[in-house]
């Protein structure tokens, strides 16, 4: 094999490989047919606001007393009452009492000690996942779906022109007042099976809150979308 054929044979190599990365970038672009959710009962506990949250059971602890009752204790004895110091009195002349102050005492120790300082704990983190887990709604055939949209993989389409993308998904901190998952979603508008694929038109960008599906979701026209929980 001559060196020409050894460069002619590299360079239809290379040209391989750089269309196949190219296929696997478009078809990475193209979006995929929305799937039902497959259940998740404990996502829906955790999503279920008007449960009533679990309370830790404190161990019984045994009496300090073994078992006998405060009324058996025999009583403590009290101290013997101190004899009364007697006072005279003399008439005609005024006695003052002083007190006497310890030496030791200084002015240092009379002053009130500074409060302790309160310990500040660091806020809450939210946590990141993988998937978000979308409910969405046509309102023309009723037809509705829960669906699962990886963050940052391919878009998902529900219906016939709806296409979502997620970049990113949290749950809320521990420190925070209320359970929620927060994902930020892009959904655009994209007829289905156009010769010549365009962009879709971007119909709703932000985030969105489970805890509020009404003021924070997608109100189209035609459809209506929310957040219900983060997984993965």
């Amino acid at each position: 094999m001559t060196l020409r054929h050894v460069l002619l044979a590299g360079v239809v190599v290379a040209g391989l490989a750089i269309s196949g990365v190219g296929v696997a970038s478009a078809l990475m672009d193209l979006p995929q047919d929305a799937a039902p959710a497959p259940a998740d009962p404990i996502g829906d506990l955790l999503r279920d606001t008007g449960r009533t949250p679990l309370q830790p059971t404190q161990p019984q602890t045994p009496p300090a007393n073994g078992g006998q009752s405060p009324a058996t204790n025999p009583a403590a004895p009290t101290a013997p009452a101190q004899p009364g110091v007697p006072t005279v009195a003399v008439q005609g002349q005024e006695v003052a009492v002083q007190e006497e102050v310890p030496e030791d005492l200084t002015a240092e120790e009379e002053e009130a000690a500074p409060a302790p300082a309160a310990p500040t704990t660091p806020p809450g983190v939210r946590q990141r996942r993988r998937v978000a887990v979308i409910q969405a709604v046509d309102k023309t055939t009723a037809e509705t779906m829960r669906f699962e949209v990886e963050v940052g993989g391919r878009p998902v389409r529900f219906g016939k022109t709806l296409i979502f993308k997620a970049r990113a998904c949290e749950v809320s901190a521990s420190d925070e007042m209320t359970e929620d998952a927060i994902a930020y979603m892009e959904v655009g508008v994209q007829p289905r099976g156009l010769a010549a694929p365009t962009e879709a038109r971007q119909v709703f960008k932000g985030w969105m809150f489970a805890s509020s599906p009404s003021v924070s979701g997608l109100q189209h026209p035609i459809y209506d979308a929310w957040v219900v929980g983060c997984k993965g």
